[in-house]
């Protein structure tokens, strides 16, 4: 049932803002966007740190930490090499209002709750943001740069979500 109310939730922000079912999003908005997804997925790897007991939940949120900082670095850095800056967006706004409901309802947990909720977050919000980057971000991105900073991205954050998945399936969390 949580993996269904954060998949509405992004589905809900990345088709009501048409952004990307009728208008095409310009680079600076692509960037500006996954920056965001990996922003709160950074954020929401700290809450896991900060709540979890259980060593795989917190190992896994380290890697979160590790692997969307080095993105979002590296992002970061290609936007200064271009001197350009990033431009939010609908998208981006509803990914962070989202997010926000999901923390709170992360942070009201404790225990096995919330390391299963985490773990069901995690496998969903890969699984989503993912297909969005692969399907729709990478083949309109115009800047070959930045074209290959998210193939790059995707293809770790692709292990993101089948470390997730195998994490769900250890915890043997319901979905």
């Amino acid at each position: 049932m949580k993996h269904l109310k954060l998949t509405s939730i992004l589905v809900a922000g990345l088709c009501s803002t048409g952004a990307l079912a009728q208008e095409a999003m310009n680079d600076l908005e692509i960037a500006h966007t996954a920056y965001t997804a990996g922003a709160i997925d950074v954020r929401y790897a700290h809450l896991a740190t900060a709540l979890s007991d259980n060593p795989a939940v917190i190992e896994f949120a380290a890697t979160m930490l590790r692997d969307h900082n080095a993105v979002n670095e590296a992002a970061l850095a290609l936007l200064t090499e271009l001197d350009v800056s990033p431009q939010d967006n609908d998208l981006s706004k509803a990914l962070n209002d989202g997010a926000a409901a999901k923390r709170a309802e992360l942070a009201g947990l404790s225990g096995d709750a919330f390391d299963c909720a985490y773990a069901t977050n995690e496998l969903a919000y890969h699984q989503l943001v993912n297909s969005t980057v692969e399907g729709s971000f990478i083949p309109a991105v115009t800047v070959e740069p930045l074209a290959e900073l998210l193939k790059d991205a995707l293809a770790t954050f692709q292990q993101h979500e089948k470390h997730a998945e195998m994490m769900v399936a250890e915890l043997q969390c319901a979905n």
